[in-house]
């Protein structure tokens, strides 16, 4: 009796494995489908793109010149406050911009142990803090200063950045 048992659960469960799907799952199958077709496809159907260069335009802003200043050129006009240091003139050269008072600090205690006597002013509209190297009368000599701050630190890339504020009253 028991042996008749054990061969009929033994039949039992030989037809419960046959009669069940494969345990390969649709997206087992679908991939390897998608790999064959992949393979099968000549390499020479890939297309290549051209890159053209980016050139930078200078930033214009839709702020209007007041009537005494002179000619802006590509100096970016913003109004703004005096946070720390002394001597803010009309043109001034920013090297760093910061959303968090504390980094602009730091860039400015980093520039005054280089010998610059840096400021940090704030733009209300912008919410940011400006680190200016250097504050000029005209737009000339401010020009000259940031292209000689930025030649005196040819690998900082954030220097690089170097740009040009006019400060609006």
């Amino acid at each position: 009796m028991k042996k008749l048992l054990v061969l009929g659960l033994g039949i039992c469960v030989a037809f419960a494995f046959a009669s069940c799907k494969s345990s390969e799952s649709a997206y087992k199958k679908a991939y390897e489908k998608a790999k064959q077709q992949e393979v099968a496809q000549p390499a020479t159907n890939q297309t290549t793109e051209e890159v053209t260069p980016v050139v930078a335009a200078p930033v214009q802003t839709n702020n209007p010149s007041p009537a005494s200043a002179p000619a802006q050129g590509t100096a970016r006009q913003e109004k703004v406050t005096l946070v720390s240091g002394s001597g803010l003139q009309d043109y001034s050269v920013v090297c760093g911009s910061f959303g968090v008072k504390t980094n602009a600090d730091n860039l400015k205690k980093m520039l005054d142990g280089e010998g610059y006597n840096s400021i940090v002013v704030f733009n209300a509209d912008n919410n940011m803090y400006r680190v200016i190297v250097s504050s000029h009368a005209d737009y000339a000599t401010a020009q000259r200063a940031r292209d000689a701050f930025k030649a005196k630190y040819p690998n900082r890339s954030d220097f690089q950045g170097a740009w040009l504020l006019y400060r609006l009253n």
